[in-house]
């Protein structure tokens, strides 16, 4: 059989570029003026115990971790998840929050702190993922597996890509 060389690349091509046509026809795309954020749902319960950790800095003293099953992708395009922090003496406190991925911006829903009650934010806003921010969680959740090429996965690909401490869709062959 033979095959036609500029009939392989030009599916290779179609097939490469199949997850942004998805992105862009569902409405989530930067091009897309009329992009709305679905209704944000309230913060999900989470498990201490079941903790993705994330690789942090050296200089940041908290343990941060991702409860796999409180991750979900919208509709939206959004990824939204609980981000756990933890300190030397065992204090906990949460974050529930959304990773634009095509746009690379976060914003942060609701804050749990010491009184264990979630705390809603009243118009909360996004912000780029690369600010100067005091917390380099969000960025870290991104780039550990949280959105792959600036595209929001699945849940299973995000959890996985955590959990191997690659990015969903990397090959795992080496040469």
């Amino acid at each position: 059989m033979k095959i036609n060389l500029a009939a392989l690349l030009s599916l290779s091509a179609a097939l490469a570029l199949a997850p942004l046509l998805c992105v862009a026809q569902s409405g989530n795309g930067l091009d897309n003026p009329d992009w709305t954020e679905e209704q944000i749902p309230p913060p999900p319960s989470f498990s201490k115990d079941k903790l993705i950790p994330l690789d942090m800095p050296p200089h940041v003293s908290v343990r941060v971790g991702v409860d796999p099953e409180t991750i979900a992708v919208g509709g939206d395009g959004v990824v939204r998840y609980v981000i756990v922090m933890t300190n030397a003496t065992g204090s906990t406190n949460a974050v529930y929050e959304g990773i634009r991925c095509i746009s690379d911006e976060v914003k942060t829903y609701a804050r749990l702190g010491a009184s264990g009650q979630w705390s809603t934010l009243v118009n909360p806003a996004w912000k780029a993922l690369n600010d100067n921010m005091p917390s380099r969680h969000a960025q870290a959740f991104a780039r550990q597996g949280g959105c792959q090429n600036r595209l929001a996965t699945s849940q299973k690909e995000i959890i996985t890509a955590l959990k191997s401490g690659r990015k969903p869709g990397q090959d795992t062959k080496v040469n």
